[in-house]
């Protein structure tokens, strides 16, 4: 439990080259923010653990500004307003933004992606299904890969929280979906669970290119790539005329620092004719709202599954991004903070 007299804070204490470890980070106790003109005080109550905080940490040439050595951990978080000195946001309203990994964040309204409206579900999900991996998902295929009923629909990393989302969101809308996943356990849920028509297992394949054509005998019509590397340089051989490839992540890269290379995927599109797009889900922020309505109409009825990963304190977020990146988390990789 938390001194409420003061902001616990997770801050960035070196620069990694690669994957952010436990020893890269710190904790410290901070004074608790005084809310200015226009600014809340925001008590959060989960904190986020997402893929993009290694590029946040690493990456000179990121969207958003990098992160410094000494700075608090710049993290997507849902809590509750506690104090407010702008009009709009009142004590007792649960918002979720990008707070960071600390107990309390003065904040103002353009850091705030979104104000809670689902009373009757967790407000966890909110840094979730119905956060920037639902968000990510649903704008991402139906924006950017743009599937049709009947067609085949492949996604890699099928079982983590924007995967998931993907797969069962291509099945709503008709399609058929085959995911890529590491592991025996992750395989079944993507089937058993999310409903994939098929799972591939990369770690057990040995070409993944021909267990792929097993599964896809009519080729790919869209590619959801969260790792970029060897899956996507298999998907780029099967991509059917007219194809469609949303670039949302490369996890399967460690570092970027030297560059990175490997198969070009410019003949595949060439011939085929296909389309390789990279998007953020801010791009889409304006229709944030839209999203949301739609992925709680699927969780209320059922069509749409999600799973959790909740680890306690944030004595345990130095470490999470490594869990993350290492597939040991079993869902959704969220903190939940006992201010």
């Amino acid at each position: 439990m938390n001194d409420d007299r003061t902001n616990r804070q997770v801050w960035l204490k070196s620069r990694p080259n690669g994957i952010p470890r436990a020893e890269d980070f710190a904790i410290r106790a901070a004074p608790i923010p005084m809310p200015k003109d226009g600014q809340f005080l925001v008590r959060n109550a989960y904190l986020s653990v997402d893929p993009a905080m290694r590029g946040w940490i690493a990456d000179k040439s990121t969207y958003w500004p990098r992160i410094e050595v000494g700075d608090t951990m710049r993290a997507f978080a849902v809590g509750e307003v506690v104090e407010s000195r702008h009009s709009d946001y009142a004590a007792g309203d649960q918002v979720m933004g990008i707070f960071g990994w600390q107990d309390y964040a003065a904040v103002r309204p353009e850091t705030v992606m979104r104000k809670l409206r689902e009373p009757d579900l967790p407000i966890s999900l909110s840094l979730g299904v119905l956060g920037l991996n639902g968000l990510t998902a649903y704008f991402g295929l139906l924006d950017v890969c743009r599937p049709t009923a009947g067609e085949t629909v492949v996604v890699s990393t099928a079982a983590g929280a924007v995967g998931s989302a993907v797969g069962q969101i291509a099945r709503i809308n008709g399609c058929r979906v085959v995911g890529i996943a590491g592991g025996e356990e992750k395989v079944r849920r993507c089937i058993d669970e999310f409903g994939f028509g098929a799972a591939i297992d990369y770690k057990r394949e040995e070409h993944l290119e021909a267990a792929l054509r097993r599964e896809c005998p009519n080729g790919i019509d869209a590619y959801f790539d969260n790792t970029s590397g060897a899956a996507l340089d298999a998907v780029l051989r099967l991509l059917n005329v007219h194809a469609r490839i949303a670039i949302c992540g490369t996890a399967s890269f460690a570092s970027w620092d030297p560059w990175n290379t490997g198969p070009r995927p410019e003949r595949h599109l060439l011939v085929k004719r296909a389309t390789m797009r990279g998007f953020l889900t801010t791009d889409f922020a304006a229709r944030y709202e839209e999203a949301v309505a739609v992925l709680t109409g699927w969780i209320r009825t059922g069509q749409l599954k999600y799973r959790e990963d909740i680890r306690e304190g944030i004595e345990s977020a130095p470490r999470l991004i490594e869990t993350l990146y290492s597939g040991a988390n079993s869902g959704k990789l969220l903190i939940r903070l006992g201010v």
